[in-house]
C-alpha cells in the first residue's frame, strides 16, 4: 500500500463553504426579504477642470422631492430613496432586481470649491451637481518675458539683482 500525501490549503476549503452559504442565500431568499433589504448605492461619476467639479450620479426612479443635497464643512452629502410602487402585489413579482431603500453618499470637497454657488439639477435619472471653483483657485495665466544672451552680457550679477 502507497502512501499519499495530501497538502492542506485552508483557503480552498473556505471558497467551497463561501459557495455553499452562497448558494443557500440564492435559494431560500424571499422576495420580502429582498424588498426590504434592497438598499442601493447610485453610480457616480466626478469629472474636474480649470472651473468646476461636476458629479453625476445615477437615481433613476426617485422623484426629486425625495433627493436632499447638502454642503457643509467642505463636505457634500447626497441622499435620497427609492421607493417600491404600492400598487403592485408582491406575489405578482416575478423577479426583483432593481434596488429599493434609502442610500447616502458623501464627498470631501477641497477647499477650492465655493460653496455659496453649488448647484444640482436633476434630469432623466440623472442627478447634475455643479461645483464651482473661487476665483483665486483658478488658474491664472502669467506672460514670460525671454531675455536675450545680449541683454545680459552687460549686465553683472549684482547689477541683475
Amino acid at each position: 500500500m502507497s502512501s499519499m500525501i495530501t497538502r492542506w490549503d485552508p483557503f480552498r476549503e473556505l471558497a467551497s463553504l463561501q459557495d455553499r452559504v452562497n448558494r443557500l442565500f440564492q435559494e431560500t431568499g424571499s422576495r420580502q426579504e429582498s424588498l426590504t433589504t434592497g438598499s442601493f448605492v447610485p453610480a457616480v461619476d466626478i469629472y474636474e477642470d480649470d472651473h468646476i467639479i461636476k458629479l453625476k450620479m445615477e437615481v433613476p426612479g426617485i422623484d426629486q422631492k425625495d433627493l436632499d443635497v447638502q454642503v457643509e464643512n467642505n463636505t457634500l452629502t447626497v441622499k435620497g430613496e427609492r421607493k417600491l410602487e404600492k400598487e403592485e402585489k408582491e406575489e405578482n413579482f416575478h423577479r426583483i432586481e432593481r434596488r429599493y431603500g434609502s442610500f447616502f453618499r458623501s464627498f470631501a470637497l477641497p477647499t477650492t470649491v465655493d460653496t455659496e454657488k453649488v448647484n444640482a439639477e436633476y434630469q432623466n435619472g440623472v442627478l447634475n451637481i455643479t461645483l464651482p471653483k473661487r476665483a483665486e483657485a483658478k488658474p491664472k495665466q502669467v506672460k514670460v518675458n525671454v531675455v536675450s544672451g545680449k541683454e545680459l552680457e552687460g549686465k553683472s550679477p549684482s547689477k541683475a539683482a
